[in-house]
C-alpha cells in the first residue's frame, strides 16, 4: 500500500533559502531563533561533503545597474542588490548538518513547530542514502524536517544540473522510491530545487518526470529557483582591459534583484502546470529569487509560491530582512 505524500508545514511561510549564510551552526541557530521564521534551511550538503577551495570558491554582491560589487558595506544596503557566486556546495558533510540540527533541538525546552529543511545533493544513490539518514535522525529531534534534493546548481564542472534532463530526473526519483516507501522509515516531506527554466520544453521535463514517477507522486514540494547560470560581472566598462570579479574564468551564478523576474515567472509557470494534474496539485512551491523586502514576498506569494525564500538580502542584512518583512506586513496576511 502507498504511503500519502507528507504535507509541507512553514508557518509563518517564509523561510531563507540554502545559501553561504546558512553553513555553520552559528549560522542555522540564528536562523532558528529568528522568531519571524517559520522552517530554515541548512545550506546544501553531500554525504561526504563538497571539497571547498576558498581561492576559488566565492561569492561577490554587485549593482545590477553599474556593475560595482564588494562586500554588502562596499555597495550599501540600498534595494535592488545583486549576487554572483561559484561556489558549489557546502564543505561540511551532512553528518555534521544532523549534529548541528541535534544541537539546536537539545537546547529547546518543548516540541517546536519550526521545520528544518535538510538541502542535500549528489548521485541518485547518494540522494536516497542522504533521506535514509535525515529520516532515521528525525526520531531524535524536536523539530520537523523535511528534505529538499538540489538538482539544480549551475557550478559544478562537467556536471550540468539534473533538473534539466527528464532522463537523471528520472533516475533520482527511482532512487527515492525506495527510502520513501519503507515502513520502517518516517515519512518526510521531500523536495527537488529546480533551476531558472527559461522555456516551455524546461518546464515541460520537469512535470513530465512528476507525473510519470508513479500512481502518486512522492514529492511534497519544489523550490524555485536556484542561481542562473553562466554569468559574469566585470572589473571596469571597457571589456578589453576588465577582469571578470570571481575567480578562475569569472563565470558564476546570478541571484538577488536580477533574478528576481524570472524567479517569478518560473514559480507562476509551475503553479499553472502543477495544477492542471491531480498527480501534481498536491505540490506546494517554495518561492526563491530577489526576495528582499515586503513587496517581494507579496508578488511571490501572488504568483503562487506556498512559501517564500530569501537568500542574497539575508547574505546583505542578516537575519533583519526577516523582521523587516514581517513588520512591514503590519497585521496584514501572511
Amino acid at each position: 500500500m502507498e504511503r500519502s505524500v507528507p504535507v509541507l508545514e512553514v508557518n509563518p511561510p517564509l523561510i531563507n533559502s540554502a545559501n553561504p549564510w546558512a553553513t555553520s551552526l552559528e549560522d542555522l541557530s540564528a536562523l532558528f531563533n529568528c522568531p519571524s521564521l517559520g522552517g530554515i534551511t541548512t545550506r546544501t550538503s553531500l554525504v561526504n561533503g563538497f571539497r571547498h577551495d576558498p581561492a576559488v570558491h566565492q561569492y561577490i554582491f554587485f549593482d545590477p545597474a553599474t556593475h560595482v560589487s564588494g562586500t554588502h558595506d562596499d555597495i550599501g544596503n540600498g534595494p535592488g542588490q545583486s549576487s554572483l557566486n561559484n561556489l558549489g556546495y557546502s564543505p561540511i558533510p551532512l553528518k555534521d548538518y544532523l549534529s548541528y540540527i541535534q544541537t539546536i533541538s537539545d537546547g529547546l525546552s518543548a516540541i517546536s513547530e519550526k521545520l528544518v529543511i535538510v538541502s542535500v545533493t549528489g548521485t541518485p544513490e547518494e540522494v536516497a542514502e542522504c533521506y535514509r539518514l535525515i529520516a532515521e535522525h528525525s526520531r531524535r529531534v524536536k523539530m520537523p524536517l523535511a528534505v529538499e534534493i538540489n538538482l539544480s546548481c549551475p557550478n559544478i564542472p562537467n556536471a550540468p544540473p539534473p533538473a534539466y534532463s527528464g532522463e537523471s530526473l528520472g533516475r533520482y526519483m527511482a532512487a527515492l522510491q525506495g527510502p520513501i516507501s519503507d515502513a520502517e522509515l518516517p515519512r518526510l516531506p521531500v523536495g527537488l530545487k529546480t533551476p531558472p527554466y527559461t522555456h516551455a520544453g524546461q518546464f515541460e521535463t520537469l512535470i513530465s518526470a512528476l507525473r510519470t514517477a508513479g500512481s502518486q507522486c512522492p514529492v511534497s514540494f519544489l523550490t524555485a529557483t536556484n542561481t542562473l547560470g553562466s554569468c559574469l560581472i566585470l572589473s571596469d566598462g571597457e571589456c578589453h582591459t576588465s577582469k571578470p570579479k570571481l575567480p578562475g574564468f569569472g563565470i558564476g551564478g546570478m541571484a538577488g534583484a536580477s533574478l528576481h523576474p524570472l524567479a517569478l515567472g518560473n514559480v507562476a509557470t509551475l503553479r499553472r502546470l502543477l495544477d492542471q494534474d491531480d498527480k501534481t496539485r498536491h505540490i506546494k512551491l517554495i518561492g526563491i529569487g530577489g526576495v528582499e523586502d515586503v513587496s517581494g514576498y507579496r508578488r511571490m506569494r501572488g504568483v503562487g509560491a506556498a512559501v517564500v525564500g530569501v537568500g542574497t538580502a539575508l547574505g546583505r542584512k542578516g537575519t533583519a530582512v526577516f523582521k523587516e518583512i514581517e513588520e512591514d506586513l503590519a497585521g496584514g496576511p501572511w
